[in-house]
Order: C-alpha cells, then sequence, then structure tokens
C-alpha cells in the first residue's frame, strides 16, 4: 500500500520509498525515512495533492510523489 491510497485521518509507518534518483534522495531529505509514523489529514477533492504529517511537520505531496512511499497501517 502506498501513502496516496491511505483515508484522511488514517496513520500509517514508512516500510519504503521506491524510484531512484532526484526525487527518491528529496523525499528522504524531507524525513520521509523508513519506520517514520505518518497521517494523512487532508486531500484535495480531486486526491492531489494530499497533505501529510510527519515528524511533527506539515507537508504537501503531488499524489505522483505518494505512491513511491510504501506504508503498513497502523
Amino acid at each position: 500500500m502506498d501513502v496516496s491510497m491511505l483515508k484522511v485521518n488514517q496513520e500509517a509507518i514508512i516500510e519504503s520509498i521506491d524510484g531512484n534518483g532526484h526525487l527518491r534522495l528529496r523525499l528522504l531529505e524531507m524525513g520521509l525515512l523508513p519506520n517514520v509514523h505518518i497521517k494523512v489529514i487532508r486531500k484535495a477533492p480531486l486526491g492531489d495533492p494530499l497533505e501529510v504529517l510527519v515528524r511533527g511537520y506539515e507537508l504537501s505531496l503531488r499524489k505522483e510523489d505518494a505512491t513511491l512511499i510504501k506504508v503498513k497501517v497502523i
């Protein structure tokens, strides 16, 4: 399952970040690391972008980028 599939207020633990190159590195630099808690706060009407809470701060992600973040629902 990836972050884009989570519902609003649903929480999960990041398992891995797929992809390679600059985008993957950027997601890791923003604190999206394995074993980190993540929660979807809100989604735009069409699901893009979505806003998540990670490490105490709110982060907006494009749906395309959110599909790279594999999670386990808690």
